[in-house]
């Protein structure tokens, strides 16, 4: 194995060099400088130690995006401790089975977990520490409570003259194949796993991070929204972790960011670089975009060749100005792009590119720079990883996508089963989604295999290239494809806000649905063409991932 350097040892240096430097704020809150940073970073490593807390516990996150989020995950990276983050969308049972499982001797919680869990069923914890302010909202030691009690007071006489730049010296990690955290996955189905992260892992994450956007950000300000959670792998990474060691300022969406926020906070920001999923984008585009370009008027402007091209130019500016106008690339990862708005993006020669990943390589598995980036694929196998497709004919015969290299996790915590079931002998990861792999190296996404149905003459059918379809024809919102016997039925959520805006009735809905099965199987093979559709009065329950859980409907239609 190469090399790796101290992953912690950089958080240390970025703190050091970067002192007083602005680091992290609440969009329209308060802001950290890296000095600010620094001290609570100390308070809370008295408060692990007067609780008991050693090198290599478990010290469990759960609560939305905030600085303070990201200063008691710092905090414990650089104690030594093992972080084990948490969404904050997981219900109470969820958290108590994480906390429970993962053997969390801490529990970091913010304002509206706080209301939901029950102390009484997570009896191994030490402390529960409220996010907000660091006080405690449980203690089970004296000496703890003791702590946080004369915090102030146990710092001052740490550092009595002044606490400076060269008092910042953290515990580093001896192996880098140590673990550093346990991711526990969303998942759409059963219960979460713990993916274990080594310091390797994290590393090279970082180190892509810096090969690919290093020179290209440094042009553009140090200024970067955190809008995916934190406490999954993709936004920890590449929206928190990266822009921390290299001395940027992340701004955390600190509320459930609907698009007209995000486009304020991209407005007021102006991100050097926006890293989301698609349905973020796609919300943007579809909202604020398209109405202004899908008229008679602009249409046929587009149809003439004259002046087409000064007219996309002019559609690209403004798309590039309602991203805040300074982003080198927005970069879309954890689900498939709807074609209909990435063609809308590729005509415009807009910088974008779609990556892709997974939690158990923490998270990145492929990607490619906008400008080089192949529309439909979602890159290529990145610095430190490999990539091939089990199939006898890689590039036309769709294959399960294995990964193999430094970001692949250690295992599953307390599973040795299912570790065996995804890592082969080999180290080769087998990450469940189909695939292929054109002769330069670009993968293509078919589907999840758990996904695929199969119809009755034996034919594959990846339901996700279905709903691709669908998603972009009249007033469907989102849908997803589902299979009763020998018969696929289509469950559509209505856009309602576009039909009460045309003043359409539940009927006309049903009408304008069954002209969309029409369509849409005129250009499906016989064996994947849709038989019904079923109107879904609510939005689809989704993943923090914004994936939708399939599993809910397959009993629907």
């Amino acid at each position: 194995m190469e090399l790796i350097p101290s992953f912690v040892e950089l958080i240390e240096k970025s703190i050091i060099k970067n002192w007083d430097r602005e680091s992290l704020t609440d969009y329209k809150g308060a802001t950290l400088q890296y000095h600010d940073v620094a001290r609570k970073i100390e308070k809370l490593h008295i408060m692990f130690e007067n609780g008991g807390v050693s090198k290599g516990d478990k010290i469990a996150l759960c609560g939305r995006n905030s600085a303070h989020w990201a200063v008691a995950y710092l905090a414990t990276l650089t104690y030594g401790a093992i972080a084990v983050p948490i969404l904050h969308e997981f219900t109470a049972d969820q958290i108590h089975n994480i906390v429970n499982h993962s053997d969390a001797k801490f529990l970091f919680v913010g304002d509206v977990v706080a209301t939901i869990i029950d102390a009484t069923k997570m009896p191994n914890l030490e402390g529960i520490i409220y996010i907000p302010d660091y006080s405690l909202l449980v203690s089970r030691t004296d000496k703890l409570t003791f702590a946080r009690e004369h915090l102030n007071e146990m710092f001052g006489k740490k550092y009595p003259k002044y606490f400076r730049q060269e008092h910042v010296n953290y515990f580093k990690e001896k192996d880098a194949n140590d673990m550093a955290l346990i991711n526990y996955t969303s998942g759409t189905t059963g219960f979460s796993k713990g993916v274990m992260i080594p310091y390797r892992a994290l590393w090279s994450n970082y180190d892509f991070a810096c090969q690919v956007m290093g020179k290209h950000l440094e042009k553009r300000g140090n200024n970067v929204i955190s809008i995916l959670p934190m406490a999954h792998m993709y936004g920890m990474a590449f929206e928190f972790i990266y822009e921390f060691i290299e001395g940027k300022h992340v701004f955390f969406l600190t509320r459930v960011p609907s698009p007209a926020i995000i486009a304020q906070a991209f407005a007021d920001i102006k991100p050097c670089i926006i890293i989301a999923v698609p349905l973020i984008i796609e919300k943007i585009i579809r909202k604020r975009v398209f109405p202004k370009i899908q008229n008679n008027k602009m249409r046929l402007l587009l149809s003439m060749p004259v002046i087409n091209k000064k007219v996309i130019e002019k559609i690209c500016e403004q798309v590039y100005n309602s991203f805040g106008g300074n982003l080198y690339e927005i970069i879309v990862g954890g689900a498939a792009f709807n074609q209909e708005v990435e063609s809308f993006m590729k005509r415009l020669n807009f910088p974008y590119t779609v990556g892709y990943g997974a939690t158990e390589c923490a998270p990145i598995i492929c990607y490619a720079p906008w400008n080089e980036f192949v529309a439909g694929s979602c890159g290529k196998a990145v610095a430190h990883m490999q990539v091939k497709i089990d199939s006898p004919d890689p590039q036309h015969v769709p294959g399960e996508i294995l990964a193999k290299g430094l970001n692949v996790m250690l295992g599953y915590y307390k599973n040795e089963e299912a570790t065996r079931t995804t890592i082969d002998k080999d180290g080769w990861y087998h990450t469940g989604d189909l695939g292929l792999i054109d002769e330069r190296g670009n993968v293509f996404i078919k589907g999840r295999s758990k996904n695929m149905l199969l119809s009755s003459n034996g034919q594959n059918i990846y339901p996700e290239e279905i709903e691709d379809k669908l998603n972009s024809m009249a007033l469907v919102m989102e849908s997803v494809v589902i299979q009763r016997g020998d018969k696929l039925i289509g469950l559509v959520h209505p856009d309602y806000d576009e039909a009460r805006n045309l003043g359409l009735t539940n009927d006309d809905l049903e009408k304008i649905m069954e002209q969309n099965r029409q369509e849409i199987n005129n250009v499906l093979p016989a064996y994947s063409k849709i038989s019904a559709m079923r109107i879904h009065e609510e939005e689809f329950a989704k993943t923090p991932k914004k994936s939708i859980k399939r599993y809910l409907y397959q009993e629907e239609g």
